[in-house]
């Protein structure tokens, strides 16, 4: 999923990748051999708990393909750079949807209730993370996070080579988290989900 508009390259990347996204979730087409022992147990684990948070005003920055903004209760915005993203989530959802970037969302002040994000924080570098750390508190008062759970032997940081069906090669930054690392990030943050793929945090408070 993409938000920002700094990186051309990141955003054609994400573009190409759009009708294939899905196939990341689903294990499917060129992830269909990947060995991921309880993956697909502790994905619908996420989808259950984002589906019974209280429904509030949210925005979800870098929607991507819709995958999991549909789950989330109540009214929602979707907000993603890549308008590939957008048209598939434009098919998939009956919601707002904008074209945008999440290093500077176009949003007044308090609009939202709730900031909610998959996938995407693990790719800000530390300027980045910053930026949208003061924009998401700036337009929301909760910020709900999802990403990557750092495994044993797992590098923390790392630059990964990405291959889409096509044969081409993009290179993209990603960073994979334990839950204390994150929630201190985020600031007095709670994890909502802790599992072998995916962690899931919220916090309601300014990051310290």
């Amino acid at each position: 999923m993409t938000g920002g508009a700094s990186d051309p390259a990141l955003i054609r990347y994400y573009d190409r990748r759009a009708a294939e996204y899905d196939d990341w979730y689903l294990a499917s087409g060129l992830f269909a051999d990947r060995e991921r022992p309880e993956w697909e147990t502790e994905l619908a684990a996420v989808v259950d708990v984002i589906a019974s948070l209280d429904p509030k005003r949210t925005l979800d920055v870098a929607c991507g393909t819709a995958f999991i903004t549909r789950h989330l209760p109540g009214n929602v915005v979707a907000l993603d750079f890549s308008q590939a993203m957008l048209d598939i989530t434009r098919c998939r959802i009956s919601t707002a949807l904008v074209r945008g970037d999440a290093l500077a969302l176009p949003f007044g002040d308090g609009t939202f209730e709730r900031i909610f994000t998959g996938h995407f924080y693990g790719h800000l570098r530390d300027d980045e993370r910053t930026t949208f750390l003061r924009e998401a508190r700036r337009v929301g008062h909760e910020l709900i996070v999802l990403d990557a759970a750092r495994g044993e032997g797992v590098a923390g940081e790392q630059m990964q080579e990405r291959v889409l069906s096509d044969g081409s090669r993009h290179m993209v930054y990603k960073r994979f988290f334990r839950p204390r690392q994150l929630a201190t990030e985020l600031g007095r943050a709670a994890a909502l989900f802790e599992g072998r793929w995916f962690l899931l945090v919220s916090s309601a408070e300014p990051p310290s």
